[in-house]
């Protein structure tokens, strides 16, 4: 009998990928609208991506079963 599928959490979906190393990257939040009241310093820094914490990780794994 064939075992039960994981079901991803799609909050993490759209938030989270993986790298091939196994690492979590994400994009930062505020670039959307509005962006006339950040300076520009704040806007060029947020345009970079990031990696989660290693501390984070293992949640993030957890919520995305099959990467």
């Amino acid at each position: 009998m064939a075992g039960y599928k994981l079901k991803s959490k799609s909050s993490a979906k759209k938030r989270f990928k993986l790298t091939s190393k196994g690492k979590v990257k994400f994009k930062h939040a505020k670039m959307r609208h509005i962006l006339t009241k950040q300076n520009r310093n704040k806007k060029r820094d947020l345009r970079t991506g990031g990696i989660i914490s290693a501390a984070d990780t293992p949640s993030i794994k957890r919520m995305l079963p099959y990467g």
